[in-house]
């Protein structure tokens, strides 16, 4: 038979009986301490206006450097999957995957710079100003 447990000792998880360290009024509130020690940690830091390391820059930057690097590799990887099927088709192994691989990176260089030079600009638009008929007279000069 199990004796009774005094009032004053509590059970952890496995049912052990410990004695209790506190009366029940006095229960410390762990997250509070730990917001004010956050707090305090916070108002110790000097306030930064530098753009920090998630802001819209980085992102923005982070964004246009995937977009050139995927254009990139999907450029290489599509002619030489065509290069590929024409060697199949025609039997020309493997001359018409290096061709093709050769135009793949030259299409892929085009991109990075079409994507390099329209940096401001949304994908498929271009500077403006850019085009012949935007300057009056550029190409008109009977007018």
């Amino acid at each position: 038979m199990v004796p009774p447990v005094p009032a004053d000792v509590g059970q952890d998880r496995i049912g052990v009986g410990r004695a209790s360290l506190m009366s029940e009024g006095e229960k410390p509130d762990p997250l509070a301490r730990l917001a004010a020690e956050i707090d305090r940690a916070r108002a110790a830091q000097p306030a930064s206006k530098v753009d920090g390391p998630r802001g819209p820059n980085l992102q923005q930057g982070m964004g246009l450097g995937f977009r050139i690097g995927i254009e990139f590799v999907v450029a290489i990887v599509v002619a030489t999957g065509l290069g590929w099927a024409i060697d199949r088709w025609l039997g020309t192994r493997p001359w018409g995957m290096i061709v093709m691989f050769f135009l793949g990176v030259g299409a892929g260089m085009v991109n990075v710079y079409r994507a390099v030079a329209g940096i401001k600009t949304a994908v498929g638009y271009g500077r403006s100003g850019d085009a012949p008929a935007a300057k009056k007279g550029a190409w008109d000069d009977e007018e």
